[in-house]
């Protein structure tokens, strides 16, 4: 009984430490937009998808309006979007996004992650030729007619469309990520989330022994608090 609630009691603060790490990422990606765009949604494309995003992830209004109205503060930080390249154990290719106000601070403590978890920081485009560009919008199946609509996403620019019981993922080139934005505002349809991410361009197997080594070098990586995303190969 007593092993059984320590397992229930790991998967709550997992999933916390998880809502929290998100919350805290989109509070950047917020901050980011309304110093590149205004704090006007309707005018700043890269903050309205930002807030879609904050709701895919139900982070309350008010924490939504309160970063808005920081990053509108000329005391708020300037956050500066930086990305890293390495290799986790077992040669898997690793990107690393940050967000950060300390360049120097985040690639020290990037480069200290690599190392204590058997991994080894990259230079610049070490491993970015291993991965694509591509633009990711992911729906709730109940929220995207597919039948009425698949003709429309592709003329629009899906490249690629992944449908399952849980969710919808539609893929774009690079190039046709804001078409494909505009196209959706356009029928008022909200993704959960709407990101540019590397996509491995080939997945890598392990064994399950080695994937437990790479995740611990990943799981390393996105607790730095500079930290936004970590991309890998790893199948």
């Amino acid at each position: 009984m007593g092993r059984v609630f320590e397992k229930r009691k790991h998967k709550m603060f997992a999933r916390f430490d998880r809502m929290a790490k998100g919350f805290t990422r989109i509070g950047k990606d917020i901050a980011i937009a309304v110093k590149q765009g205004g704090p006007n949604p309707d005018n700043n494309p890269r903050l309205r998808m930002a807030i879609q995003n904050a709701k895919g992830l139900n982070m309350p209004k008010d924490r939504v309006d309160a970063a808005i109205k920081r990053a509108s503060s000329k005391e708020e930080k300037d956050f500066e979007e930086v990305i890293y390249e390495g290799y986790a154990p077992h040669g898997v290719p690793v990107i690393v996004e940050c967000a950060t106000d300390n360049p120097t601070r985040t690639v020290a403590n990037v480069r200290l992650a690599f190392s204590k978890n058997g991994g080894s920081m990259g230079n610049s485009g070490s491993v970015m030729f291993l991965f694509e560009r591509r633009g990711v919008f992911k729906f709730d199946p109940t929220q995207l007619n597919l039948d009425e609509l698949e003709l429309d996403l592709i003329d629009a620019g899906a490249e690629e469309i992944q449908p399952d019981e849980e969710e919808i993922i539609i893929y774009t080139k690079f190039t046709e990520f804001g078409h494909m934005a505009k196209f959706l505002e356009s029928k008022g349809l909200e993704p959960k989330s709407s990101e540019l991410q590397y996509i491995p361009s080939a997945t890598k197997e392990l064994s399950e022994a080695e994937q437990d080594e790479v995740m611990e070098c990943v799981s390393a990586l996105e607790e730095d608090d500079d930290v936004q995303t970590v991309y890998h190969n790893l199948a």
